[in-house]
């Protein structure tokens, strides 16, 4: 079965949502960070969405779950990108939360890759360690190091994953 026009959807905002949220984590200059994040945080918020719908239709309720609350973490995110490293800390934290929820929820049924599955799982313990210490009342920047940063690479390689299980030939999607 060739993919959609949903799934290329799906694998746009996803390719789009990765370079501009990791070109974002290392700009320096704040407005553009803030631009990029804002079209990366939209790339990704949309191909949740469609990603949640493809798996809902095909009766995969748990990667439809995951993909909505990954989606619901990113829309936090998303919320705050015009806010400034600072301010958007706590609402950040939220985000994170959810993320590492979503990422694990997504790799639980085994539908992607183990190595996208795997490194969506680094990237959930690095956001969740980072969320629990925001939680605590840490000051912890989006651009932080190690983390969040560590995470942003590993949900990026979980976001090609995912574009591959998308868009591969069938003859190769027997698992």
């Amino acid at each position: 079965m060739k993919p959609t026009s949903s799934d290329w959807g799906a694998a746009a905002g996803l390719a789009i949502g990765g370079a501009c949220g990791m070109a974002g984590s290392f700009m320096s200059d704040a407005a553009l960070r803030q631009e990029l994040w804002g079209v990366d945080g939209t790339a990704l918020v949309v191909a949740a969405a469609l990603l949640a719908v493809k798996y809902l239709r095909s009766g995969q309720d748990l990667l439809a779950a995951g993909f909505l609350v990954y989606g619901a973490g990113q829309t936090l995110v998303l919320s705050d990108a015009p806010a400034g490293l600072a301010a958007s800390v706590p609402t950040f934290g939220s985000g994170l939360a959810l993320w590492s929820a979503g990422l694990v929820i997504v790799s639980l049924p085994g539908s992607f890759p183990w190595w996208s599955r795997a490194a969506a799982a680094v990237a959930a313990v690095v956001f969740l360690a980072t969320a629990a210490q925001i939680f605590a009342g840490a000051q912890i920047l989006p651009t932080g190091a190690p983390l969040p940063s560590l995470g942003y690479p590993f949900m990026v390689l979980a976001f090609i994953g995912w574009i591959w299980r998308l868009l591969r030939p069938a003859s190769l999607k027997a698992t």
